[in-house]
């Protein structure tokens, strides 16, 4: 039971981290363009 109150904080401060930077990724325009790549590579360069 001791574990717990060590591994409940450290899950909860790797969960924060992750909405961080989940919310940092939106905000710098990460996922502005999802079909983008999906549409150049149909498209020829020659």
């Amino acid at each position: 039971m001791n574990v717990l109150v060590f591994l409940v904080p450290v899950a909860l401060l790797l969960g924060g981290c992750g909405l961080a930077a989940f919310i940092w990724a939106l905000k710098s325009g990460q996922f502005d363009d999802p079909d983008g790549a999906a549409e150049r590579i149909l498209l020829d360069d020659d």
